[in-house]
């Protein structure tokens, strides 16, 4: 896929909130109406040691580009060219400035990359609800699943304590099997997560690999 579309239609996630409990099962909360990725290069630390409102970041959490907090749930919706741009732009000095990038330049390609991959979830009408579910397994490999959501139900759904009902759904689409379900989104293995198996939490040059490797693996 290319960092950018070639039609007018530029797609992309934003945060959205449906009751408040985002506020307090996260950290740091993004705000309704952020530019959204799926942010799984946040994790640079063991997921299997999360607990709290870590573990529920890493488990549910979409990452806000202005807050660089989390929602459980993301609307599609249409961005302009120059709203793509800004969340190129804002991603970018997050890696430069959190994640150690080695220059504005690399880091906006890295961005651009993620925008686009953020892109391609939103690959579905405008309004439509996605939630994501985070797993990892004992080699710290980690799987991102997504999934649509229709209105009624999500706000169903987000009414179980602590954002619950965004995963549990999930969960059930697990065990019935995936494929069975009419609205799931995607299965996806990102090149972001998958950073996180090969990252420790303290080495600066570990977070300049993570840069790369959000660019790799995706087209």
């Amino acid at each position: 896929m290319s960092p950018h579309p070639t039609s007018d239609r530029r797609k992309l996630l934003r945060t959205i909130r449906l009751d408040p409990s985002d506020s307090f099962v996260f950290e740091r909360a993004a705000e309704p109406g952020e530019w959204a990725v799926p942010g799984g290069f946040e994790f640079v630390e063991d997921p299997r040691e999360f607990t709290g409102r870590a573990k529920q970041a890493f488990r549910s959490g979409f990452l806000g580009l202005t807050s660089f907090g989390w929602s459980t749930l993301v609307v599609v919706v249409e961005a302009t060219p120059d709203e793509w741009q800004q969340a190129v732009d804002a991603l970018a000095r997050h890696l430069v400035e959190r994640h150690g990038a080695p220059s504005l330049a690399e880091a906006r390609a890295a961005a651009a990359d993620e925008i686009a991959y953020a892109h391609g979830l939103a690959d579905h009408p405008e309004q439509t609800l996605v939630a994501l579910h985070r797993t990892v397994d004992a080699d710290r490999n980690v799987r991102e699943q997504f999934r649509t959501l229709h209105t009624a139900k999500a706000r169903e759904e987000a009414r179980m304590p602590c954002s619950a009902g965004a995963f549990a759904i999930i969960e059930e689409a697990e065990a019935a099997g995936a494929a069975a379900q009419p609205d799931a989104a995607a299965d996806a293995q990102g090149s972001a997560g998958n950073a996180n198996a090969n990252s420790t939490a303290s080495a600066n040059t570990d977070e300049v690999d993570l840069v790369a490797l959000m660019r790799g693996g995706r087209s």
